[in-house]
């Protein structure tokens, strides 16, 4: 997909490359009119952390999400801000981000909701897991309400995930218990980078085409074997008011999981080689 010359940001490489330092991981938090729910008090944790960058997208906002975020870019020089000329909505912003971090070198990419339903330090303790073990690859965040965390959600949202999450397992063949949480680290890898090449058909649950794709495949790299995937439940998460997940959207992620499905089994089929009788 050819990048549009009327998307803005800064060069993410620069900073790590000029001077040969180590580079570090990227986070992509997508923004869309997030101005009255994202806090750069909360976020400073994140923002002073020589651990990683920050690579904010401002998904075509109307509202004062840019001067925020620009306030924030002038404020560190670990943020950075890509500005998309028009709304493309949350898979694709967050794509174009991704690709903008293997793009730089970074060596490790994930994204994150600006929300901050997941705390930062969560997101900290989910890079650690992934550094500290070199044969993962997809680190990801799981909401499980266990004795001791404290995961606040409402229940009829708890009751429609999990029934979505049991079916996305079943899609991705996979045990993965919550594919929609907002926290999520990839190590960046030949399969990564071709997994992110192309636009996610799905604008809703783009989490699981990612992991699909993953999983599965492409013509030009190898699929990631489940054994380089890890859940790790989160010890705090809270609800935020202000979803942009109604009944629509929630049929319309119904929908894209029935042909994700389809495209799936399709693939695996033409993967196995026929045999002559």
């Amino acid at each position: 997909m050819p990048e549009d010359p009327s998307i803005s940001t800064h060069s993410l490489a620069e900073p790590d490359g000029a001077s040969g330092e180590r580079r570090l991981p990227l986070v992509v938090i997508p923004c869309y009119n997030e101005a009255q729910r994202l806090d750069p008090e909360r976020l400073d944790p994140l923002v002073r952390s020589e651990r990683l960058r920050l690579l904010f997208v401002d998904d075509g906002s109307t509202d004062d999400t840019g001067r925020l975020l620009a306030t924030l870019e002038e404020s560190s020089s670990t943020v950075d801000v890509l500005t998309l000329p028009r709304n493309v909505g949350k898979a694709e912003a967050v794509r174009l981000g991704l690709v903008r971090g293997t793009e730089s070198q970074a060596p490790i990419v994930g994204y994150y909701d600006a929300d901050l339903a997941t705390p930062p330090n969560e997101l900290l303790s989910l890079l650690d897991v992934l550094e500290s073990k070199p044969h993962l690859s997809v680190v990801t965040a799981a909401r499980v309400a266990l004795l001791g965390r404290r995961i606040v959600r409402r229940r009829t949202r708890h009751y429609l995930g999990r029934a979505f999450a049991t079916m996305a397992a079943v899609v991705l063949r996979l045990p993965v218990y919550d594919t929609q949480c907002g926290a999520k680290f990839f190590r960046v890898t030949p399969s990564f980078v071709a997994a992110t090449a192309k636009p996610f058909r799905s604008s809703w649950i783009f989490d699981v085409e990612l992991i699909g794709r993953l999983l599965r495949g492409t013509d030009s790299a190898e699929p990631v074997p489940p054994s380089a995937f890890e859940e790790v439940p989160l010890r705090e998460w809270h609800h935020v008011t202000g979803s942009k997940l109604g009944v629509r959207a929630m049929a319309l992620a119904l929908w894209d999981l029935l042909v994700l499905e389809i495209q799936f089994n399709r693939r695996k089929r033409k993967a196995v080689p026929r045999t002559r009788s």
